[in-house]
């Protein structure tokens, strides 16, 4: 392995100097050897120079396979530099659904632009994907699979699969339709090559097929695929007609944006901001949950000063003020994490969300308990005060329960009204939690002032 690993290094070296060099042939045997993914990772790298280089040196179709396997807004700024005849027959070669994925997050005169040079039956089957609603099953299946007819017979199927094979996405199913073109079955490669020639596809195929409508989220889709280990699912119109299909790699990759996409709502931003990402556009992101923040704390703040007689007696609370604080704050970190989690991997039904918030009542009860035991025996040692250890412990405790509630509940609450419960963010738990232990720490201290004094 370590072998292979240096040689791949050594021969990236040699590409760089064919480049450097203007040696085409060179460049052409080392670089049409790597793998596609590497071929991505090493354009990428390549100063503007030597990508401009590469555009001449590769044909259109050995750049589609490398732009297939580069980040959606780092290929839409490599297809801005290219000259748009030849982005355009990249764009042609590309898998459709690939090259809508890029397209769509390209400005529409640039769009338009590329799509009246290409050539107009393969910019018609762009333009027909283009108009789905964004994050649907629509926007992400490709049109390039193999439909036969039930009445076809296992000899013409493989007739017909040896003619357009090349230019499907996955031939490992072929999908069966009616004369009206609605779904009605599915056929595995495996169930054609063994059947015989005059066998009629009808009799072979399984009715039982699973599929997904147009107009279906696609992380929903990405659920089930998952669930059921599927290679490809078909889409269907609300009349079931047949009319694209979703392969494996386009569920990865949306699997991977949901989960930054989720990642980033729990980190109370718009979304995960990039490296090269500049500083405004970073800042006007997170910015709005910052400034309601800023608003929460001030409510906590406030609260805070209607407890001034108490803090002006016993000044010593202040000081675990930040340690009541924090412990809620984390722990409703823990519980909504645990709780976004499994309802984004839809892991609770009904009767699983209220084991969850018993489970997480338990373990807040649990946690809130040994903590409190051990704050209160530090405190006592500490300040020889049994009252004020008992009083922080007995906080603490307290918090940690609602604030595991708190944590587990809210995402709940949020999933009920539709809501998605990934903006139900650590930082906004964290200030909810904040308000909660300061109301029942000084809540506490105040109600038994006398025995601190």
């Amino acid at each position: 392995m370590e072998n292979m690993e240096e040689l791949k290094v050594e021969n990236i070296v040699k590409i760089k100097q064919f480049l450097t060099d203007e040696n085409l042939e060179g460049f052409r045997e080392y670089f049409l050897d790597l793998h596609p993914y590497d071929q991505a990772k090493f354009f990428m790298e390549v100063e503007a120079t030597h990508r401009m280089r590469i555009y001449s040196y590769l044909s259109p179709e050995e750049v589609a396979g490398i732009m297939e396997h580069i980040e959606l807004e780092d290929a839409q700024i490599f297809f801005s530099e290219m000259d748009p005849r030849f982005a355009s027959m990249i764009f042609a070669e590309m898998a459709t659904d690939d090259a809508v994925d890029i397209l769509n997050e390209m400005e529409k005169d640039k769009v338009v632009s590329f799509l009246t040079i290409m050539d107009v039956e393969e910019a018609d089957e762009i333009k027909d994907l283009l108009h789905y609603e964004e994050k649907t099953a629509g926007s992400i299946m490709t049109t390039e699979y193999i439909s036969v007819y039930k009445t076809q017979t296992v000899k013409d199927t493989m007739a017909q699969l040896k003619k357009d094979g090349p230019d499907a996405e996955t031939i490992y199913y072929l999908y069966v339709i009616d004369d009206d073109k609605k779904l009605v079955g599915v056929l595995s490669l495996r169930d054609l090559i063994i059947s015989d020639d005059e066998t009629n596809i009808e009799s072979i195929m399984n009715e039982n097929v699973f599929n997904v409508s147009v107009a279906e989220n696609q992380e929903d889709v990405a659920k089930m695929m998952r669930d059921y280990d599927f290679l490809a699912v078909p889409v269907v119109d609300f009349q079931r007609h047949l009319i694209g299909i979703i392969t494996v790699d386009d569920i990865l990759d949306v699997i991977d944006e949901e989960a930054s996409e989720d990642y980033s709502k729990l980190a109370g931003i718009s979304d995960v901001d990039r490296p090269d990402t500049n500083p405004f556009i970073a800042a006007k992101k997170r910015l709005p949950w910052l400034i309601i923040l800023l608003f929460l704390g001030m409510l906590t703040a406030s609260l805070i000063g209607q407890f001034e007689e108490t803090l002006s007696k016993v000044t010593i609370l202040s000081i675990f003020i930040p340690l009541i604080g924090g412990m809620a704050g984390n722990t409703g970190t823990q519980a909504l994490a645990v709780a976004v989690r499994g309802l984004a991997t839809g892991e609770y039904e009904e009767d699983g969300k209220l084991k969850l918030i018993l489970r997480e009542a338990g373990t807040g009860l649990i946690t809130g308990t040994v903590c409190g035991i051990i704050i209160a025996i530090v405190i006592f040692l500490w300040q020889h005060n049994l009252y004020l250890g008992l009083l922080v412990g007995l906080s603490i405790m307290t918090t940690l329960v609602i604030a595991t509630l708190a944590g587990s509940l809210i995402p709940l609450v949020m999933y009920r009204m539709k809501i998605d419960p990934a903006v139900a963010s650590g930082p906004f738990i964290t200030t909810i939690n904040d308000i909660i232990s300061v109301l029942i720490y000084f809540g506490l201290a105040t109600t038994f002032m006398n025995l601190l004094l």
